[in-house]
């Protein structure tokens, strides 16, 4: 047990940019001690992050997080602190002196190479590159996995939803008190509007992304109101009374009775009504009523929502002008991003376990757009074949970013650009069909050659 306070002693585990360099799995700190007690820590190395296959029912992956990764790599850095207190471990008690030197003047130096974020990619497919040192290339795997793997799940729901939406419905996220964490629901939010949603209710989020946060009520505003004042209608005119704009929650008690009531009070000229929002109950059935009894009023449905149940609401005739989602897009399965070393000292590598190989070699991803969209995997040195444009860029240079950031609305117009460049067989729900992924001759000869 470490007995000394050389870092503050908390329970709060807040991730600041002055803790990124102790952001990290153990081993990669192991692994770079061991680099520089054998002479190699400043070998050239190159390292790929991609997903060996799609999450299940997916049909392709949207590209996000890399604004983060980079923001990351630009930061890091050890204090004297931080390095006193891993050496207090004793873990690194047989370490090389040179390694703790080495961490003094810690500065990522590398280059990046990635796809801009919400392009659409498929499994194999690098979405990033680290060019680095052997030892800052391995220091980083953790953080980009993290950022980049979770950030690509939230995004390929959102572009998802809004494809079986359509480009009229209006799309929110609800998702930070089901998200893993505070820091993974401020990635959520900026991920589903990467992905193609309008807004989210995280208003921390919202602000720092330049966006205007929404939201609506809940249930208990309804039940205090009426509790003290006697009747739901008064918690509406309560409500609307300093939000006159605001859509109302009408499942609290009956919502049938609830929209009776506010039809007869907007057709009497007595309330002014903008939306109502149901939460729960036969979706179909309640927005068709409400539809019925305001015709002119927008109807919000949220409630454990996801892809297929819009899918099935729309097939059943529901008359719903937009959608919150919470649980269903925060979280699910994983994408299983990994991070491989394909090449060090100008060397190609490959792992080759079984179920677990990688293709060696720096890679490039040549796409062909049109009627009979496909992918060429190849290396970074071939050239783009009439009618391809390479993905990957280079984002990043010496440890300097190249560019200047991209808006939430650029990355969403990708989005948006991407999906519907894909075959309609890719973006649909059932039984998806990623398209063809050609793997270079140049690269099955690089394959057949390591060792």
């Amino acid at each position: 047990m470490i007995t000394q306070t050389l870092l503050p002693q908390t329970q709060d585990l807040s991730l600041q940019p002055k803790d990124y360099s102790l952001f990290t799995d153990l081993y990669q700190l192991t692994m770079s001690a061991c680099y520089v007690g054998e002479g190699i820590a400043q070998q050239p190395a190159s390292f790929e992050l991609f997903t060996r296959r799609l999450p299940e029912g997916f049909g392709y992956l949207i590209a996000m997080g890399l604004t983060q990764a980079l923001e990351y790599l630009e930061q890091l850095q050890f204090t004297s602190g931080q390095i006193a207190a891993l050496q207090e471990t004793g873990i690194f008690a047989q370490a090389p002196s040179e390694f703790w030197h080495l961490l003094e003047s810690a500065r990522f130096t590398g280059d990046v190479w990635a796809v801009p974020e919400g392009t659409a990619m498929f499994a194999h497919e690098p979405l990033l590159r680290i060019e680095a040192p052997l030892w800052q290339a391995q220091w980083v795997e953790t953080y980009l996995l993290n950022a980049l793997n979770y950030q690509t799940l939230i995004a390929t729901r959102a572009a998802r939803l809004r494809d079986i939406a359509g480009e009229d419905a209006h799309l929110l996220e609800f998702g930070t008190r089901r998200a893993f964490s505070p820091q993974g629901a401020l990635w959520a939010a900026r991920a589903a509007l990467g992905g193609g949603l309008d807004a989210t209710s995280n208003v921390l989020a919202a602000l720092q992304l330049g966006e205007k946060p929404v939201g609506t009520m809940a249930h208990a505003l309804v039940m205090a109101v009426k509790a003290l004042a006697g009747s739901e209608d008064e918690a509406f005119t309560a409500f609307q009374r300093y939000f006159p704009e605001a859509a109302l929650l009408v499942d609290t008690y009956d919502p049938v009775a609830a929209v009776e009531r506010l039809g007869e009070q907007v057709r009497e000229g007595k309330r002014h009504l903008r939306g109502v929002r149901l939460d729960s109950g036969d979706l179909v059935a309640l927005s068709q009523e409400v539809r019925s009894q305001l015709p002119e009023v927008k109807i919000f449905a949220s409630g454990d929502l996801d892809e297929w149940e819009i899918q099935r609401l729309q097939r059943e005739g529901a008359c719903i002008d937009g959608y919150g989602f919470g649980t269903r897009l925060v979280t699910g399965d994983p994408v299983n991003g990994v991070y491989k070393l394909v090449e060090i000292g100008g060397i190609p590598t490959m792992k080759q376990s079984s179920g677990k190989a990688t293709y060696p070699g720096r890679k490039q991803v040549f796409r062909r757009l049109g009627e009979e969209m496909r992918d060429r995997l190849g290396l970074a040195s071939e050239h783009p074949r009439e009618g391809e444009i390479p993905l990957l860029r280079c984002v990043m240079r010496g440890g300097e970013r190249l560019r200047g950031g991209e808006s939430l609305g650029e990355i969403r117009d990708r989005t948006r650009q991407s999906v519907q460049s894909l075959p309609p067989q890719t973006r649909q729900l059932d039984h998806p069909t990623p398209p063809p992924v050609l793997i270079s001759q140049e690269l099955q000869a690089l394959q057949s050659t390591v060792q």
